[in-house]
């Protein structure tokens, strides 16, 4: 029995139950995510979800967690990122306090022995979610913004989930992890790592489960307003902009009028609060226009 086999433990019974788990953690999941979650946890793949920013692809591995009582290891991604912040270090200036300690009053080798050893470790996210015991997911955010050897980097720790120290020797997973990464599609991604992975393409949600997802997250909201606030939200998507929003900024809105105790969403309304879900000067200026706003 290979590693793979012998360490992979699937957290969903059905499809169905995707969805409740997923429901009951706050994430409303269509038919088409719920299947795509419960294959990759029933293949032991990892999970690759691209689409635009703020359609909700963290929160989805965030709901996962949840869902699973699993603990979340995030991996953010960024341009830079090389493998010491990705897979482990040495504290160096622990090791050098260490090491000036001990002059001279033991050998190089025992020094040496000493100093790699699991005490001076820093395991970053890659190595801790390797290493866990309990259900884990684990999240590789933004991976777009990586580099290429981080790509090869995180290849090499998803076929065998296995790490290589050399000073401490190889550490495999006795429960491999829940592993999804999202995708901005800032850049293409090298097709190796997309044959590792199932995918999964995020859009915008549409009107109706928008309006759930709204109401679900800000239940004090009356349906009246989630509605007129998800019709402005859907017609400045459609308009040409820097930044177009988010689910997540359509939720902000709601809090933001709650808070300012307003009721409708009337011209003044947007007037005031359009600052909440655009965060360009020119869109503004460009969604004033076209909504007619004085």
């Amino acid at each position: 029995m290979t590693p793979r086999d012998a360490t992979h433990q699937p957290a969903f019974g059905s499809v169905a139950d995707v969805v409740e788990r997923l429901g009951d953690a706050g994430y409303l999941a269509s038919t088409a995510v719920a299947t795509t979650v419960f294959l990759a946890d029933r293949l032991g793949k990892p999970l690759l979800v691209e689409g635009p920013a703020g359609v909700g692809k963290t929160e989805l591995a965030k709901a996962v967690a949840a869902a699973t009582d699993a603990g979340l290891v995030r991996l953010q991604c960024y341009e830079g990122i090389d493998e010491a912040r990705a897979l482990y270090e040495w504290n160096h200036a622990k090791q050098l306090l260490r090491i000036t300690a001990s002059r001279g009053a033991e050998g190089w080798d025992t020094t040496r022995d000493d100093v790699f050893s699991e005490e001076f470790l820093l395991p970053r996210p890659l190595l801790t979610a390797i290493r866990r015991t309990d259900p884990t997911v684990l999240l590789v955010d933004e991976i777009d913004k990586a580099d290429v050897e981080v790509e090869g980097l995180l290849l090499e720790v998803l076929s065998d989930f296995q790490v290589s120290i050399p000073e401490l020797g190889t550490v495999t997973a006795n429960r491999r992890p829940f592993v999804l990464l999202t995708s901005n599609s800032t850049r293409e991604l090298s097709e190796a790592l997309k044959r590792r992975c199932l995918f999964l393409h995020l859009d915008f949600p549409d009107a109706d489960l928008e309006r759930r997802i709204v109401l679900t997250r800000v239940p004090e909201l009356t349906e009246q307003l989630t509605d007129a606030l998800v019709r402005t939200v859907r017609v400045l998507r459609a308009m040409e902009l820097r930044k177009v929003p988010s689910v997540a900024e359509t939720i902000d809105w709601g809090r933001t009028l709650l808070a300012l105790g307003l009721d409708t969403l009337d011209d003044d309304a947007v007037r005031a609060t359009l600052g909440v879900v655009l965060k360009h000067r020119s869109d503004a200026d460009k969604a004033a226009a076209e909504l007619r706003l004085n």
